[in-house]
């Protein structure tokens, strides 16, 4: 009997053939199941953010050693999206590269930005309701939930400009990961290419957008009910402050995202060209 091989990884060109075909179908799913699609990934992402705030609920954790081990444990989130399977909006910005091959229109890439950010946004906030509804604040003698608003207050007061580059560098690194997860071949593979460059973001404090769908209403979900001493004690989260932080980090996620995807798209389109 034949020993199985080891499969190589795809090399770049032959990720940018495969991010087309992801494209068409993406951009060819019915509405219903991609929005489905994309509640599982909000709540992906959502659950990875939960897993964060554990890290930053010890502020006993040198700075060093809690960003990246902030960005170690937030990798779950992504690692589910490209294993399990699910529609992740900053990630969907690589359909940029089969738009511009001419594999499909630009409407249906709008579209299901567009579908798919909604879905993302109902799971993410689905599981800040979960999170509230199971007391998850309480936890470490509230640190957890201290900790909630204090991420959530740092992004909601953040000036429009830095949210908007900070998005930017978020979404390069986000789509550098789907990327390399394209030319994974096995689980572990998948989780190796979403490793480093999310631990990256997160330890660097970029913004991004699908997150902030889960840290910003799940802090002031804690701030309404009480359940943080930093809320009830210093200034409080805004409503205005949300919607400023969600609209500037998801231009820069688009931005961000389309500039990886056209680079690569330059790159290698006489390599797949028919």
């Amino acid at each position: 009997m034949a020993e199985p091989t080891m499969r190589p990884l795809l090399s770049p060109p032959e990720i940018k053939a495969k991010a087309e075909e992801t494209g068409v179908t993406k951009a060819g799913l019915p509405a219903a199941r991609m929005f489905v699609l994309a509640v599982l990934a909000g709540a992906f992402i959502a659950l990875g953010g939960s897993f964060m705030l554990v890290v930053r609920a010890d502020a006993s954790i040198p700075y060093g050693v809690a960003q990246p081990l902030s960005g170690f444990v937030f990798c779950l989130g992504l690692f589910l999206v490209l294993v399990a399977g699910a529609e992740l909006f900053t990630g969907n910005c690589l359909m940029t590269i089969g738009a511009l091959s001419g594999r499909y229109g630009w409407a249906r890439v709008l579209r299901n930005w567009i579908v798919v950010y909604a879905g993302n946004a109902v799971g993410a906030i689905a599981i800040a309701l979960l999170m509230t509804w199971c007391d998850a604040a309480s936890a470490a003698s509230g640190s957890f939930g201290d900790a909630a608003f204090t991420v959530a207050m740092s992004k909601a007061t953040l000036a429009p400009g830095v949210a908007f580059a900070r998005g930017i560098m978020c979404n390069i690194l986000v789509c550098l990961a789907v990327w390399m997860g394209f030319a994974g071949q096995t689980v572990i593979d998948k989780l190796a290419a979403a490793l480093l460059p999310v631990m990256a973001f997160v330890a660097l404090g970029f913004e991004h957008s699908i997150a902030n769908l889960f840290f910003l209403p799940y802090g002031y979900m804690v701030q309404v009910t009480g359940a943080s001493a930093s809320a009830v004690a210093g200034p409080m989260l805004t409503i205005t402050g949300i919607l400023s932080n969600l609209l500037f980090v998801t231009l820069g996620n688009i931005v961000g995202g389309v500039l990886i995807a056209s680079l690569y798209w330059f790159a290698y389109r006489r390599n797949t060209a028919k």
